[in-house]
């Protein structure tokens, strides 16, 4: 059965509950969800199409999405899709809207590599066109990627920091990544630590995984006059990517030490009245808090405290359903 206006439920996704008997999660929201594998991610980019009419666009008049997520393009695997769409045609449609300024034109949503193929073969691209906005794009770029086009760690995280600095929120990126918040504020951790000169020159060495990032992204901000010297070697840039990330990790750990993965601390914040008769400090760690108070009114300020935790507790929670 065809579901109703699939793309559009997407931008709904965040008021009505999406529920059925093949539905392992609901979706209350871009980021209270998020898909559990990639199977089912491929399901969800799957639902982008199922039921939609499909059309036969020029691929020149079609442009590429207003982000991208790739760093490079295996070539060996854009070769293999050329030679099955060139044996038997494209069997699957891409996703396309309507250019947002250019009038009588298209931009890319997911389908890339089947736009260049068809420019290549000359032939026509078949499409499903929808009227969305910029944040439904993005959510439905990112997931059908994720699950697609086997994204690397750092394309990922290229991605969601590409996506934080044009002002989308954490609960778009971790639904376009279908990641956790702590995962996504990993990966744009890593982003903002290492220049983007060194991360496009390693570009995205499929084979490294997050935690040797993190390694990396440590080490970088620690030294980061090292990668010069190494980047600007010839034999560098022939190296593949893979093989780029290693030798310059060995450079910055030449030593070979364990790199240590710690947590900055949160800076303590202060609070006084006008009066400065009270002052107060506020101390956290992990699933810990202290305040402590000072000054004249400080002891009997803390006394009225804890003497009203049972309204003040009350107050508390009354503010976060608000």
């Amino acid at each position: 059965m065809a579901r109703k206006n699939l793309l559009a439920g997407l931008a709904d996704a965040e008021e009505k509950e999406q529920a059925g008997p093949t539905a392992p999660y609901a979706i209350r929201g871009a980021s209270k969800s998020m898909i559990r594998s990639v199977g089912e991610l491929a399901k969800q980019a799957d639902a982008y199409l199922e039921g939609e009419h499909v059309v036969e666009l020029d691929p020149h008049a079609i442009d590429g999405s207003f982000v991208s997520d790739r760093m490079e393009d295996d070539r060996e695997q854009y070769q293999d899709l050329l030679e099955a769409i060139r044996e038997r045609g494209q069997d699957t449609p891409i996703l396309v809207r309507p250019h947002p300024s250019r009038e009588g034109r298209y931009m890319i949503v997911f389908g890339h590599r089947r736009v260049r193929v068809a420019r290549e073969l000359g032939r026509k691209v078949r499409a499903v066109v929808k009227a969305i906005d910029d944040k439904t794009h993005v959510i439905a770029q990112g997931q059908e990627n994720s699950a697609r086009a086997n994204l690397s760690f750092v394309e990922k995280a290229v991605f969601a920091e590409r996506l934080e600095g044009m002002g989308y929120g954490r609960d778009v990126i971790s639904s376009a990544l279908a990641s956790n918040a702590a995962a996504v504020s990993k990966m744009i951790s890593v982003v903002n630590r290492i220049p983007a000169i060194i991360i496009s020159q390693i570009g995205p060495a499929p084979a490294v995984g997050r935690e040797r990032w993190v390694e990396l992204s440590l080490l970088v901000s620690k030294k980061p006059e090292i990668a010069s010297e190494i980047l600007s070697d010839p034999k560098f840039s022939q190296l593949e990517s893979n093989d780029r990330f290693e030798r310059l990790f060995a450079a910055f750990n030449a030593k070979g030490k364990p790199i240590r993965k710690t947590t900055a601390k949160p800076a303590p914040r202060t609070w006084a009245p006008a009066d400065r008769s009270i002052s107060a400090t506020l101390k956290r760690g992990g699933r810990t808090a202290t305040i402590a108070l000072g000054s004249a009114n400080g002891p009997r300020f803390a006394e009225w405290i804890s003497d009203n935790l049972d309204s003040l507790y009350e107050a508390f929670k009354k503010s976060e359903k608000q």
